[in-house]
């Protein structure tokens, strides 16, 4: 059986992004729109010689406001409780935002190990955010750009 991986966060961090760099494939919704991705999405993942079960999760918000949005959280909940292993996603560019400080303690309560991801690091801009990172007490943040595949062997 294969290890499975979360990807968690905020909305419009690159998730599906990240899921379809991750699979290979352009099966995942990516738009700049919050909220596209609704329901869980599984693929076969690869990264080197690692195979893995990747799971897209919609966007974490801190008080869902309507029932949708309940379900899409439980069902965040319920992949970071199933995972292996999390990888908790982040704009570097938009730098650590109050919903990410939300979520990295709402992840450090998890059984699941979890990865902290600074995403969107394909310039200089990503640095403040990167230095912030360690605000959330996760450790040492791995710094990718998903759409253009830096970082992917330093994860």
């Amino acid at each position: 059986m294969k290890p499975v991986v979360a990807i968690l966060g905020r909305p419009n961090v690159g998730k599906s992004t990240l899921f379809n760099r991750l699979t290979g494939r352009r099966s995942a919704l990516v738009d700049p729109t919050p909220g596209v991705t609704r329901d869980r999405r599984e693929g076969d993942a690869y990264l080197g010689r690692l195979r893995f079960t990747v799971v897209d999760t919609a966007g974490l918000e801190d008080a869902p406001a309507t029932k949708v949005e309940s379900e899409m959280q439980a069902q965040t909940k319920r992949a970071l409780a199933d995972a292996d292993v999390a990888l908790l996603l982040f704009d570097a560019r938009a730098g650590v935002t109050p919903l990410d400080r939300h979520f990295a303690d709402l992840v450090r309560r998890a059984s699941t190990p979890i990865i902290l991801v600074a995403n969107k690091c394909e310039s200089r801009a990503a640095n403040a955010g990167l230095m912030e990172a360690y605000e959330l007490g996760l450790g040492e943040p791995i710094a990718i750009a998903s759409e253009h595949g830096i970082g992917m062997p330093d994860l």
